[in-house]
């Protein structure tokens, strides 16, 4: 086999001919080599295949809908498996708006906006290009338990029927520390018995209808083509290798990178807080170890042990952090306590990882209307039994499941590679990793000194 391996700056471009390359070179294999790093902000990513080598072929680089998307069209390697907006305006200024990524069905602000001319391809595709959202249309359940009394939508799309609303596209790596897949939960599901079905089974039905939807495919792919998917994602682990101020992240005995964290023990429900755990473990609020052997360096006249002690610092916060946890959706009212004394681990809780290790979604209030910026949809809904009237830029998982008390309820992602995704929360309200603190430190009256976020800060960008 003729083993290819690309720089970053080549990357975004070999990867969308991945497949092409397979097909003309006959016995040649364009690869990703494991382990090769990209540059994103704060220093450098990479993916480890427990693979070997990432080949850039099969069905994930192949093009099995009508509009030319591919998996990788909207999951890119060089930007740990998502899309952020800096290389969607630079696809976007190569391609005059007509990259595959750039599709009315989401991609556009509204299916039916003028992509005639580039011009207007840049206002109708304004989201993806300024904060990496696609549009995704829902219809409420008919069983739901609230009334689409109005949509406020500054694009003129979808009604109080149809709901459309603007989400971050999340990574397809890191899946099998995955408890919830999408943000609302919509491709996780239960088995006959009310048990929460293995990721893989969710991995493959998310595979058949992004194919269906966002390919616009007009048959399923196969159930090898899916498998195919699923077993190509499943491989991957992605994370931060290098800090632009500490150097490598598993040096001096560190255990940052992605291939320590292919190694990591998960399974659903370890470490949960609320009693979920199916080995009976008590929770540890002690989420990140990473870097445990970087605590109380000699920091003095050295600027890179002053970076790790300050990521070190920054880790002991996130372990250590103990504040009032109070009108979260999903935890305050399924506790039935109004007050919660907890930490960042309370929501974060799988080790070394960060995201809740059971399907829990929450509404810590990104999508409060008093949040709602200019570019984001207002709808207001009412409760059929009470008369209550809310409002909320996206009713999150309530969309899926009808009940009330969902309304503004999303996952946690996964934390590994956060450097490389920016930007943050399910629509990109977020711009930067400092953005993510202060809302934390508002959003639950942290009162942290400015050197403790930027400890915080150091810490996650680290992941």
């Amino acid at each position: 086999m003729l083993r290819h391996t690309f720089p970053a700056a080549a990357l975004l471009a070999s990867v969308l001919s991945a497949a092409a390359v397979a097909g003309t070179a006959g016995s040649a294999t364009a690869v990703l080599a494991s382990g090769q790093p990209f540059g994103d902000p704060s220093g450098r990513f990479a993916t480890f295949s427990t693979a070997g080598d990432i080949p850039l072929t099969g069905a994930f680089f192949q093009s099995l809908g009508t509009n030319d998307r591919r998996c990788v069209t909207c999951h890119q390697p060089a930007d740990a498996w998502t899309v952020v907006p800096p290389h969607l305006q630079q696809r976007f200024e190569a391609s005059g708006g007509r990259d595959p990524v750039f599709r009315p069905n989401d991609g556009a602000n509204c299916p039916s906006a003028d992509v005639s001319t580039v011009r207007a391809r840049r206002g109708a595709y304004s989201l993806l290009l300024s904060k990496g959202l696609i549009r995704v249309a829902l219809t409420p359940p008919a069983t739901a338990e609230f009334t689409v009394l109005a949509v406020d939508n500054p694009y003129g799309c979808g009604d109080t029927r149809e709901l459309s609303v603007y989400r971050r596209v999340l990574p397809s790596t890191n899946l099998q520390l995955l408890s919830t897949v999408m943000w609302d939960g919509r491709e996780t599901f239960k088995d006959a018995q009310g048990k929460f079905q293995p990721v893989v089974d969710d991995l493959e039905h998310q595979a058949v209808d992004a194919t269906l939807g966002h390919a616009q495919a007009t048959q399923a792919p196969t159930a090898a083509q899916v498998q195919e998917i699923v077993n190509f994602e499943l491989q991957l682990f992605t994370a931060q290798v290098a800090d632009k101020a500490a150097g490598p992240l598993d040096a001096g005995r560190a255990t940052g990178g992605p291939a320590s964290l292919a190694n990591q023990e998960f399974f659903v429900g370890i470490n949960d807080p609320l009693g979920g755990n199916p080995s009976g473990a008590p929770f540890t609020p002690r989420i990140f170890s990473l870097y445990d052997a970087w605590l109380g360096l000699p920091s003095a006249d050295d600027d890179r042990n002053a970076a790790r002690a300050a990521i070190a610092r920054g880790q002991r916060l996130f372990n250590t952090l103990s504040f009032t946890i109070t009108g979260v959706g999903g935890l305050n009212d399924a506790t039935g306590q109004a007050t919660i004394t907890g930490g960042c681990g309370l929501c974060h809780d799988s080790p070394n990882v960060g995201d809740h290790s059971l399907p829990l979604p929450l509404n810590i209030g990104v999508a409060d209307a008093a949040r709602r910026t200019a570019d984001l949809p207002l709808f207001t809904l009412m409760n059929k039994v009470t008369g209550a009237v809310l409002q909320t830029t996206d009713p999150g998982r309530a969309l899926v499941t009808g009940k009330w008390s969902d309304i503004g309820k999303f996952k946690g992602p996964v934390l590994r590679g956060l450097a490389a995704r920016a930007p943050y929360f399910h629509n990109g309200a977020a711009a930067t990793l400092r953005d993510v603190v202060n809302f934390y430190d508002s959003r639950f009256a942290l009162h942290l000194a400015e050197q403790d976020k930027s400890d915080l800060v150091a810490f996650l960008q680290s992941l």
